[in-house]
């Protein structure tokens, strides 16, 4: 059996737990920048705020309509989703995390055992431990445990936030339910198709033939099937390393001048190192990115991007800042209003098996220096060592004129009880 675990409107619930005045309210959280809605509270989204929505052309609709606005707190967010996760890992050592607030969990070789007083135990313990509402829902396979899910979100007074689906009954009158353009993995091109042969719910889907959908279209739709028919096809996945690893922002207001898009620069391919290092890998190629604002139509508009391809691989933040930083130079033109920029690190290769050139190699003092840096930032919790073209004050420059304190993981921010 399969169970995925839903944390519901999982960033408004993180900012609730810290503020119980909160609670009944419509909350809306804004992406980078505070530029759009990006999540909203069940409260919001009955009052139609659009996913999306530009936080300056909705103010005035939010003081109306009394939301709650807050900037993302995302140390906040991933700290609170850390702690989820590892509770769900009590239950069973099969877990995937599937996004910040989803996860799938996989029971292997429980028999006659109770799901049901299982998925409300996950609940109860999720709620307490960290004060976040979840739902859960319990099938055969993943894609019937979201649907399980789903039905659990939308009729919470007759679930209790959990439903099982464990016969074939339950499953049936389920898919007859669940529409085709919400079934897991079908997009809004695939449903549109769908609908035009008169598949409109789950149920039908499954009622196509294998050779119809092998031959319109592909051996994935065909798992799906598989795995709605109750036949286990979709398995948990492993973690594995990423291809590539990038860091992009929109800066907090646009800069024309080199020396700020600079500093912007190293900080994001120092962030791109330390990830490498994280997972224990090389690049061999480096993509700067640096653009204007594509909004602002009266100013001049300019993009470009320049890839640096390495003689050998490497993690160190010093040759990765300063092949960045040298590829800006050239990019940067005087006059333009420059609003976002980033660094990829791709062509990445395992630490531990790539092939040395026999005239170039990376410096040795590198590797000691960086495992240093990358331990006193880890005992001091944040950046602590950065390069000397850094902002020592500020990591991420954004806008975040809304933002709440980061009460887990700023101990200046931890509440004080009187």
């Amino acid at each position: 059996m399969y169970a995925l675990v839903d944390c519901n409107n999982f960033y408004a619930s993180c900012e609730r737990v810290f503020n119980p005045d909160l609670r009944g309210k419509p909350i809306a959280i804004l992406s980078n920048n505070d530029g759009c809605v990006i999540a909203r509270s069940d409260e919001a989204k009955a009052l139609q705020l659009p996913m999306g929505a530009p936080a300056f052309k909705y103010e005035s609709f939010f003081k109306a309509n009394k939301v709650q606005v807050f900037s993302s707190n995302y140390p906040l967010y991933g700290d609170m989703s850390t702690r989820v996760m590892r509770i769900l890992e009590q239950f069973t050592p099969d877990v995937e995390v599937y996004s910040i607030d989803e996860a799938f969990l996989e029971f292997k070789g429980f028999k006659d055992f109770d799901f049901k007083s299982c998925g409300h135990d996950m609940r109860s313990r999720i709620l307490k431990w960290t004060g976040i509402p979840t739902c859960v829902g319990i099938a055969p396979t993943k894609a019937l445990s979201k649907v399980a899910n789903k039905i659990a979100r939308k009729f919470p007074e007759h679930t209790k936030g959990v439903f099982l689906i464990d016969s074939e009954a339950s499953r049936i009158k389920a898919l007859k339910w669940f529409k085709i353009e919400d079934v897991w993995g079908i997009g809004r091109r695939l449903a549109r198709r769908l609908k035009l042969i008169n598949c409109h719910t789950a149920f039908d889907f499954t009622q196509l033939s294998d050779a119809f959908i092998r031959k319109e279209f592909s051996i994935v739709e065909w798992r799906l099937k598989q795995d709605l028919l109750g036949y286990p096809t979709l398995s948990l996945e492993e973690p594995s390393p990423k291809k590539s690893i990038a860091t992009t922002r929109s800066f907090e207001r646009t800069f024309s001048d080199i020396d700020n898009i600079i500093e912007r620069i190293s900080t994001f391919a120092t962030s791109c190192a330390e990830k490498l290092r994280k997972q224990k890998s090389s690049c061999h190629m480096i993509i700067v990115e640096l653009s204007s604002d594509r909004h602002k139509k009266n100013e001049v508009r300019e993009y470009g991007s320049k890839m640096i391809t390495l003689p050998y691989p490497t993690d160190s933040s010093l040759l990765i800042s300063t092949q960045a930083v040298a590829a800006v130079k050239q990019l940067f033109k005087p006059g333009v209003k420059y609003k976002r920029a980033g660094v990829v690190v791709t062509g990445l290769v395992p630490n531990d098996a790539f092939q040395l050139d026999l005239f170039a190699s990376e410096n040795p003092k590198h590797k000691p220096l960086m495992h240093v840096i990358d331990a006193l930032n880890t005992k001091y919790k944040g950046h602590a060592i950065k390069l000397g073209n850094q902002d020592l004050q500020r990591t991420w420059k954004m806008k975040q004129e809304r933002l709440s304190p980061k009460y887990t993981t700023n101990i200046n921010d931890i509440i004080i009880v009187k």
